[in-house]
């Protein structure tokens, strides 16, 4: 018999409210607007993010109401952005596991992973694939950040 986590067993035994899971079940999930990353330095991201991986930035998003510096960056399209802030990133550098896929990380899909390998080994990035075999890369950005690059489809 298959494990069950301490929070599937607790919903198992006491169920909310029901007006509770009405409001819950009428949540229409559509996507996922952005990811915030932090960095050290806006230009030296811009450099890997924008100079690197070819991503535009979104002039559609200031930055100019907020209190630290930063910029959207498209992914794909404009209703998919990678929000880079210019914030003290409390995660530390150092320690983190050399496999980007265990640790937190931002998923981005791309038509083919073999172009995104090519362009990691001409700029001397370090990478590691998928333990599970399928079509994907994991790297880290210049603040230490874990990217997967997923070959769907």
């Amino acid at each position: 018999m298959a494990q069950v986590s301490p929070a599937v067993q607790r919903e198992a035994e006491n169920p909310h409210d029901n007006n509770l899971k009405a409001s819950v079940k009428a949540i229409e999930f559509t996507g996922v607007h952005h990811v915030g990353m932090l960095c050290e330095s806006l230009e030296r991201s811009l450099d890997f993010y924008c100079g690197l991986l070819g991503l535009e930035i979104n002039p559609t998003r200031p930055d100019d109401k907020l209190s630290f510096g930063g910029v959207w960056l498209n992914v794909g399209s404009p209703s998919q952005m990678i929000h880079l802030m210019e914030l003290p990133n409390p995660d530390p550098k150092e320690g983190r596991p050399r496999h980007g896929g265990c640790d937190r990380h931002a998923c981005l899909s791309v038509q083919d992973v073999a172009k995104v390998k090519e362009l990691l080994d001409k700029a001397g990035i370090s990478y590691t694939f998928s333990a599970s075999g399928r079509p994907a890369i994991f790297t880290r950005d210049p603040d230490g950040n874990a990217l997967e690059f997923a070959q769907l489809g």
